[in-house]
């Protein structure tokens, strides 16, 4: 009976830890994070020939953020100005 026991714990364990692992790609590191946010506005705002106005300077004030591992601050700041554009907020990247 033990040895079933066992067995059905391993075999959870193994069913289990594919699922805890996808999930836990879900989560982004804050560098990588900062990263994805600025090259989207990077993208965005090139195609759209912004520049030299209040959105640059939040974005680099954003990428001033990010590079002093102010990831937060850096990632709002982002979030923010894309939505204030009206772009939408990528969701991240596994």
């Amino acid at each position: 009976m033990g040895r079933l026991r066992n067995m059905a714990i391993a075999a959870a364990a193994v069913i289990a830890a594919p699922t805890m692992a996808v999930g836990q790609q879900r989560e982004m590191e804050p560098k990588a994070r900062c990263d994805q946010l600025l090259a989207y506005w990077d993208q965005r705002s090139a195609s759209k020939g912004e520049g030299a106005s209040g959105s640059d300077m939040a974005r680099k004030a954003a990428g001033l953020d990010c590079d002093n591992r102010r990831y937060a601050d850096g990632i709002k700041r982002m979030e923010d100005l894309l939505r204030q554009n009206r772009y939408p907020v990528p969701p991240p990247q596994p």
